[in-house]
């Protein structure tokens, strides 16, 4: 075993919470009027100035350790509280996934649980309720990871990480088990079809994505579910699920000195294995812009998703987007939330939201809006997505948006599983040692030039697709005019319009 330290802990400077009042998160200063536009939102109230000085911190430095067997283990102590969180990542997920069996990376994931060599799914599931304990596991298709999650008491750590281990190494995937897996999520596919949001989600993955990147994935696909068995899912396992392919991230009050032995008793003899490697497929080049329209008959509501292809998660734009997606939407101070609900009463809410992994992820703004507003609500989206591409952002709001991010980001490190991500984060990314060191100063320094900048570059309206799924007889002729639309049913089959 080998030990070394990045750093000395150090008691976080959490004095970034004096950056917030208790409103910073949903209440933010209108936009000022543009073009006779006009907002109707919240005051931030009793706003604490942002002390240059205080947006410097210095965040509590883990320390990493390796078994013989390759196992990476990263340890960070927190003594605020009796408990522990812990994360085995597998460095192999979704993006892993055979051509012919998108998600295998995930059914294996979710059926770890159900059976071991010494425990049935009932006993598992005992043992964890006893230890007042959490324990899941999940990848997604098109993930890099599959991450197996645990958590309690520190005094029932032992305990919980026999069982944690067992899971990991040992699972059976009973035959029985994987039948009522099967089952259950075909039917629950019958009940996603249902659900407009997904609908919505579905179409406009498939739209940036095409059909064969795993991205374009939102759903597990019936067909590699139909033919799912205990041989796919132990081969799976066994190829993947490897120490030397792992990153084991621990949060908690304990020490490195107190928790090797413990790891070493669990995963020391865990075989080490020869792990393919993973290609990380890039996005496909973009199409022009097209209007994708489900049709449900009858409906009272349409489902509105508008965006484009976005950034990895290592771009040098990350902070530039992440500012410009919370002016634009990224909550009740956004302005799509300021203008289609406060102001015109369209909708209980209108967001955007970006993401990115090792390959681009997307940027999307989206609502759900009365039908007889489907006119209104796409000429306003429009009216946003021109506006923080064509003007500057007001300095007002700019701080704001800054006073938000940077108040969540405080709050957070109050919080175990949060600290754990970001540990993860930064070895997967391979971040700096201070990159959340240095977070709060990398959101101030953001200007109004880099937001225009970055929302010109990714806000592409010659590529933007468009979803709306709603009742086709009375959105249709209203879409039209935005651009080429192309009919679906439910099941994402094009239909012709009459």
């Amino acid at each position: 075993m080998r030990i070394n330290k990045f750093g000395n802990n150090i008691v976080a400077a959490l004095m970034l919470v004096a950056l917030v009042s208790p409103l910073a998160f949903g209440q933010g200063g209108a936009a000022p009027a543009q073009q006779q536009q006009t907002t109707k939102g919240a005051v931030i109230k009793g706003k604490a100035p942002v002390n240059k000085e205080v947006l410097r911190v210095k965040l509590p430095r883990a320390e990493e350790a390796r078994l013989a067997n390759g196992l990476q283990v990263v340890l960070l102590r927190n003594t605020k509280v009796p408990t522990f969180n812990m994360q085995m990542v597998v460095l192999s997920g979704g993006l892993s996934d055979p051509a012919d069996y998108h998600g295998l990376a995930s059914f294996t994931a979710s059926l770890l649980r159900e059976g071991t060599k010494t425990l049935d799914s009932k006993k598992i599931a005992e043992q964890v309720d006893a230890l007042g304990a959490t324990l899941g596991a999940g990848s997604g298709f098109s993930s890099m990871t599959t991450n197996v999650n645990a958590g309690g008491l520190i005094e029932n750590l032992d305990q919980t990480l026999e069982l944690f281990a067992d899971v990991i190494r040992n699972p059976t995937f009973p035959q029985a088990e994987v039948d009522r897996y099967k089952n259950r999520t075909l039917a629950q596919l019958q009940l996603q079809r249902s659900i407009p949001q997904f609908l919505a989600q579905e179409q406009f993955n498939r739209a940036i994505y095409g059909t064969s990147h795993p991205a374009s994935i939102v759903a597990p696909p019936a067909e590699s579910l139909k033919k799912l068995s205990t041989k796919d899912l132990a081969g799976f396992h066994a190829k993947y699920y490897r120490p030397n392919n792992a990153i084991l991230a621990i949060v908690g009050d304990v020490t490195m000195k107190e928790i090797m032995p413990k790891l070493e008793k669990a995963f020391g003899s865990w075989e080490k294995g020869d792990v393919p490697a993973t290609t990380i497929p890039p996005a496909p080049a973009q199409g022009e812009s097209k209007i994708y329209l489900i049709d449900r008959p009858g409906s009272v509501q349409t489902v509105l998703q508008l965006g484009t292809l976005g950034i990895e998660r290592t771009s040098p734009d990350y902070f530039a987007v992440l500012l410009a997606d919370r002016v634009l939407g990224g909550g009740p101070s956004g302005r799509l939330f300021l203008n289609l609900r406060e102001d015109k009463g369209y909708t209980y809410g209108a967001y955007s939201g970006f993401g990115g992994s090792k390959f681009r992820g997307t940027w999307i703004s989206s609502s759900e809006v009365r039908t007889d507003v489907t006119e209104g609500a796409m000429k306003e989206f429009m009216y946003e997505l021109n506006r923080l591409r064509n003007e500057k952002v007001q300095a007002e709001e700019l701080a704001n948006a800054k006073r938000a991010i940077v108040g969540s980001f405080a709050l957070s490190l109050e919080q175990p599983q949060f600290l754990l991500q970001n540990i993860i984060t930064q070895k997967l990314y391979s971040l700096p040692a201070d990159y959340w060191d240095t977070y709060p100063q990398k959101v101030d320094a953001i200007t109004a030039d880099d937001i225009q900048r970055v929302a010109q570059k990714y806000i592409d309206l010659g590529h933007l697709q468009v979803v709306a799924v709603g009742d086709a007889s009375k959105a249709r002729e209203v879409l039209t005019k935005y651009g080429n639309v192309e009919m679906f049913d439910a099941d994402g089959k094009p239909v012709t319009a009459n």
